[in-house]
């Protein structure tokens, strides 16, 4: 990495986080970290709803919204009209698979890359209607995108209806081909939601081009919004028929309206969204995202060297997030992979997670503005002294 550009983040910038200094912080793909500065945005918008809730509600909020959506999309390469907020990637995609108009017979394509939370969200939607669930068995560590998008092929046929795609999987941190795979996913007639939790802010979007159907995001991960933010973009042809989980007042009057209100809530981490993404844009936009992709490779380079293991798929596969095979043997399973989450953050004061696949425990990290190469040099020194 360039010494110049490196110099602007690590203990530069870590003061703009109240993130503990004796922490080394190493999970910003699993709940984010607010820095202060959107703390304080939505501060103001908490207060400013306080000074007349009724007048904000009844008044102001849905102007406030929907210039806050605009303000979104247009980060994402989208159009506000066609963007809603919801409270995370999962309560986005329920409310799609809620919505689909399954008959008995139809498929559900999933890989093993998925999220957990989405897999029991879709085997509920199949087993209520009658569907199949087809989940694409992809073993790690893989050889390259293109081995993703055979093995999805295989199982596209002319009963599968919809495909659930992971832009960047959770666990594994790996970058799937998500064009191509929308692509050949369209071929077969089959309809497209993306999970692009971890994508914002991470990588260079451009929902509209992409050509899916659906695509859920998170904003309080990668784009600094404060925790509970995300949100729902959907195609004008799937708007009608796509309905939140709570239907309220919105009901028949379109999109935007039904997800706008659902009832009574906290707003404010929709209504500080902005402030996340100008943070992101103050500390460089995409030269952050490169950096942070720069830092990540580089860390998972030198555990597979200090542990002499193997990452969860070629470097181009990643950007902020690395997974990197953990050099253990005997028991392997969820069971030993939270001894060791545990035993890493109460012993050496890292935060991390570890996940299992494929007979072995994969440590997945992540790289923010706010970590150096000390961080990850600590955990690689830390795993050599892991109990048994």
């Amino acid at each position: 990495m360039n010494d110049a550009v490196d110099r602007r983040y690590g203990t530069a910038v870590r003061g703009e986080w109240p993130l503990d200094p004796d922490v080394a912080y190493l999970n910003h793909g699993g709940y984010g970290a607010t820095p202060k500065a959107v703390m304080a945005a939505q501060a103001e918008w908490r207060a400013r709803i306080e000074r007349n809730p009724t007048g904000f509600m009844v008044r102001e909020l849905t102007p406030a919204l929907r210039k806050a959506a605009g303000e979104v999309a247009q980060a994402l390469g989208a159009d506000g009209a066609d963007l809603v907020f919801v409270d995370n990637a999962t309560a986005g995609i329920n409310a799609v698979l809620r919505s689909l108009a399954l008959r008995s017979g139809d498929e559900i394509v999933i890989t093993s890359l998925v999220y957990g939370a989405i897999r029991k969200a879709a085997s509920f939607v199949a087993q209520a209607s009658g569907a199949l669930l087809v989940e694409v068995p992809i073993a790690l560590p893989i050889r390259g995108a293109e081995a993703v998008i055979e093995a999805v092929a295989a199982v596209l046929g002319p009963r599968t209806r919809f495909v659930i795609l992971d832009h960047i999987a959770a666990s594994s941190a790996l970058v799937l081909p998500i064009a191509a795979l929308i692509e050949r996913s369209h071929c077969t007639g089959a309809r497209v939601l993306v999970d692009g939790a971890h994508a914002p802010g991470q990588v260079a979007l451009n929902i509209a081009a992409l050509g899916a159907d659906w695509y859920v995001g998170n904003l309080h991960k990668w784009y600094f919004a404060p925790r509970g933010c995300g949100f729902l973009w959907a195609a004008k042809s799937a708007q009608a028929e796509t309905h939140p989980l709570a239907i309220s007042h919105g009901l028949g009057q379109g999109f935007d309206a039904e997800f706008d209100w659902t009832g009574t809530r906290d707003f404010t981490a929709s209504l500080a969204a902005p402030a996340g993404i100008a943070f992101h844009d103050r500390l460089g936009g995409a030269a952050l995202m490169a950096r942070n992709a720069a830092l990540a490779r580089d860390a998972a380079a030198l555990m597979v060297r200090e542990w002499g293991t193997e990452t969860a798929g070629p470097a181009d596969c990643f950007v902020a997030m690395a997974a990197v095979r953990l050099p253990v043997t005997g028991e392997i399973g969820p069971a030993r992979a939270q001894r060791l989450v545990r035993w890493l953050a109460e012993q050496h004061g890292i935060e991390t997670v570890i996940n299992v696949d494929n007979g072995a425990l994969w440590l997945r990290i992540s790289a923010q503005a706010y970590n150096e190469p000390a961080d990850y040099a600590r955990l690689a020194a830390a795993i050599k002294a892991a109990p048994s």
